[in-house]
C-alpha cells in the first residue's frame, strides 16, 4: 500500500518509512505541512501518518484542508499531546486514529493494518476469499489450507486486488499503490509481479484477468478448481 509519512523529525520519519518499506509498502516522507498539502491535491495515498507540529502548515490545518476537499484517506495522527481534549478535537476534525509519542513500532504497524483493513471494508485481519485465506497480521496466504510462500510486495499486490474486486486497475494505478517516489520500477514490473502472484495462487479461487491496453481485473471464481 502507498503510505505518506508527514513528520519533520527526519530520523523518526526515515525510521518509520524504512519499517513500512520492509513490510512491502511504498512509503514517502515529507517534513513540511504545506508541501504535504500540495502533494495530496494530486497524489492519492492509501494511508497518511501525520505529525502535528510541522513547519509551513500544522498537522491539524493539513487534516482540516484534507477533509474540506472531501478526501477520505485514513489519517493516523502521531502526537506528543496526551490530553483527552486534544484527542477529542483531532477525532472531531476527521482523524481516524492517533498514536502518542513515543510509541512502539509494533503498535504502529497494528494501527496501520487496522486502518488499511477498514478502508478495504474488512472487519478482521483474517479474511476468506473462496479457498484463499489471507492473514494480514502475519502476512500469510493459504490456498485450500496450504501455506503459500509469498513476498511482502506480492502480498501488498494481493491486498490491492482484494480491495478492488471487480474493478479494472491500470498499471499506473497499481504502480502508484505499490511504489514510492524514490523507486523506479521497470516498465514491465507490474506484469512481473502479477505473473508471480498468478503462479503462486494458481490453485486458488482468485482470478486476475488481463485486459490488454487497459489493465487488470480480479474476481473470485464461482467455480471450484480441482485440487
Amino acid at each position: 500500500m502507498r503510505i505518506l509519512v508527514v513528520e519533520d523529525t527526519q530520523v523518526l520519519g526515515q525510521a518509520i518509512c524504512e519499517r513500512l518499506a520492509s513490510l512491502g509498502h511504498g512509503a514517502d516522507l515529507i517534513g513540511d505541512g504545506k508541501r504535504a498539502d500540495d502533494l495530496l491535491k494530486y497524489q492519492v495515498f492509501d494511508l497518511i501518518l501525520l505529525d502535528l507540529n510541522l513547519p509551513g502548515l500544522s498537522g491539524l490545518q493539513l487534516l482540516q484542508k484534507l477533509r474540506q476537499r472531501d478526501d477520505v484517506t485514513p489519517v493516523l495522527i502521531l502526537t506528543a499531546r496526551d490530553q483527552i481534549e486534544d484527542r477529542i478535537r483531532l477525532l472531531d476534525e476527521g482523524a481516524d486514529d492517533y498514536l502518542t509519542k513515543p510509541f512502539d513500532f509494533g503498535e504502529l504497524e497494528a494501527r496501520c493494518r487496522a486502518l488499511l483493513r477498514r478502508q478495504q471494508g474488512y472487519a478482521a485481519n483474517v479474511t476468506e476469499h473462496g479457498n484463499i485465506t489471507v492473514n494480514r497480521d502475519s502476512r500469510q496466504v493459504f490456498v485450500a489450507g496450504e501455506l503459500t510462500a509469498i513476498t511482502n510486495r506480492e502480498f501488498r499486490l494481493l491486498e490491492i486486488f482484494l480491495g478492488h474486486l471487480g474493478r479494472v486497475l491500470s498499471k499506473d494505478e497499481l504502480t502508484d499503490h505499490l511504489f514510492n517516489f524514490d523507486e523506479t520500477p521497470s516498465a514491465n514490473a507490474i506484469e512481473l509481479y502479477v505473473g508471480r502472484l498468478r503462479k503462486k495462487l494458481s490453485q486458488g479461487d482468485l482470478v486476475i484477468s488481463t485486459l490488454r491496453g487497459i489493465g487488470y481485473v480480479a474476481e473470485i471464481s464461482q467455480t471450484q478448481k480441482p485440487h
